[in-house]
């Protein structure tokens, strides 16, 4: 899932900002390598700027925090406390305090791998940041031109005389490479695109049976791995009969994402249907409570007895369309969907696992039973709003941890705590932050004061840990069950 910290724009590489022969920057120090990317421009005279990085920023200094007489040492701090705060480039410029680079920061950055450029004196900072901004845009609207070019084609294939073929054809064109779909019996039915080779053959015929509903237990919606440097993804359809689609395509963008659900939701459909009974059944469904039968009469009829209401709000400012609002129902699994406003509201069955799905905040309600389907609406609404408040991707009504103190003896503790901090435990200023945040009672002003960081970079690394975390740090149960877990040994 993408990071919320990090802007929706797509990021742009280091070396399209080289590029720009208005602004003339050059490199001087550092790797040229083309994956370096830059997700904003962040200017900072700090001689520590650790606590005010987030991760992928193009630092802008013109180094007037430097002392007189700074050597090696100092440099060698500076530059190395921006790689471990994950800052993708230094720009440097060389007016007016610096007539020249210092020697010994060139030397710095190329030890730590960190690429320097150097921004001449005609060149100011807001003019750097203004053509960074410029080249995500174009960047991302050449993505939403792209994406929406790929839903116009596979409509228009699903609505040729034999349309899993064309619908298949279409998405490993735009994908640049495999597209298979499966039966309920994992047998191919349908591929298009380039053949990837045996390895990668069966390695997506058994990506395609993790998401296969097998009625034992829930089954992913989605499941992705990598082989051979192509980036396999299995996408289990909404119809609940067991046809999967997968796809075999190299790393490229989150529009990819899009693409493909797009392209499962034109596959349910056509697969669905008139397959099974299900279309009838939510067909009697609609008739009946229009001529006023009950809810309660009417569930039996969708096959389930207990379902989640999930309400799901695309990130960014798009209003979801109705292409959009079916992708969501694909990816978690459920055609029962339903636009309202900026919100799309989807009826799960309490049998499938709720995931995050790219590109969505979702707010889940618990399971509930017909007659309580308007208070689990009332339940998911306010999960979404609290998701949207902390950018959570997900987040389910009154989730919350096993408790430690079940956890005995205490080296099971200790283990349950680990697995707990696991996703934060690579970055201690995070690990840190939660642990003064908490034993502050929430404190943001405290905590600054207490770390010697900036309050909006309190809130910016709490925001992370609740998101790296998947917790609601707002729940003081979960607060309680993280903050044994700090203190464990």
């Amino acid at each position: 899932m993408p990071d919320p910290t990090v802007p929706p724009t797509p990021p742009v590489p280091l070396d399209a900002l080289l590029a720009r022969a208005d602004l003339g920057l050059r490199r001087i120090a550092g790797p040229a390598d083309p994956a370096v990317v830059l997700h904003w421009a962040h200017t900072s005279e700090m001689a520590d700027p650790y606590p005010y990085l987030l991760g992928g920023e193009l630092l802008l200094s013109a180094g007037v925090h430097i002392p007189d007489g700074a050597g090696a040492g100092y440099f060698d701090a500076y530059a190395s406390r921006i790689v471990a705060a994950g800052g993708a480039a230094l720009g440097f410029g060389v007016a007016p305090v610096h007539d020249t680079v210092p020697g010994a920061l060139v030397e710095a950055c190329e030890m730590h791998g960190l690429p320097l450029l150097e921004v001449p004196p005609r060149t100011t900072f807001s003019a750097v940041a203004r053509a960074l901004w410029q080249l995500m845009a174009q960047a991302r609207t050449a993505e939403l031109r792209r994406v929406t070019e790929a839903q116009q084609s596979l409509a228009t294939a699903a609505a040729r005389p034999n349309p899993v073929p064309s619908v298949l054809q279409q998405l490993a064109r735009r994908l640049g490479g495999r597209a298979v779909l499966y039966g309920p019996e994992g047998t191919r039915i349908a591929a298009a695109g380039p053949d990837p080779g045996e390895a990668v053959r069966t390695a997506l015929a058994k990506l395609a049976e993790v998401v296969r509903p097998s009625g034992e237990e829930p089954s992913p919606a989605s499941a992705s791995d990598t082989v051979t440097g192509l980036r396999l993804v299995a996408h289990a359809l909404g119809n609940g009969e067991g046809f999967v689609l997968g796809t075999a395509a190299p790393q490229r963008d989150a529009g990819d994402h899009t693409i493909a659900s797009v392209a499962a939701v034109l596959l349910s459909l056509l697969t669905g249907e008139r397959h099974s009974g299900s279309g009838a059944g939510r067909s009697s469904a609609l008739v009946r409570l229009l001529l006023g039968a009950a809810p309660a009469e009417v569930a039996p009829l969708l096959g389930e007895d207990r379902w989640r209401v999930v309400h799901g709000r695309p990130d960014g400012r798009v209003a979801p369309d109705p292409v959009a609002a079916s992708a969501l129902g694909a990816a978690l699994g459920s055609s029962l969907v339903d636009v309202a406003g900026e919100v799309v509201r989807v009826l799960v069955p309490d049998g499938r696992t709720v995931e995050r799905v790219q590109g969505w905040t979702l707010g889940v309600s618990a399971a509930a039973s017909p007659r309580d389907w308007p208070a689990a609406d009332t339940q998911a609404a306010r999960a979404l709003a609290r998701a949207r408040a902390t950018r959570t991707p997900l987040l389910r009504h009154g989730d919350r941890p096993a408790a430690l103190t079940d956890l005995v003896p205490p080296a099971e503790a200790a283990a349950h705590a680990r697995a707990l901090l696991a996703p934060i435990e690579q970055s201690p200023a995070l690990v840190d932050t939660l642990r003064t945040w908490l034993s502050l009672h929430g404190s943001w002003d405290r905590t600054a004061v207490a770390l010697d960081v900036h309050r909006n970079t309190v809130r910016q690394r709490v925001a992370r840990c609740a998101a790296l975390l998947d917790a609601d740090l707002d729940d003081p149960d979960v607060r309680m069950e993280l903050w044994f877990a700090l203190r464990t040994p």
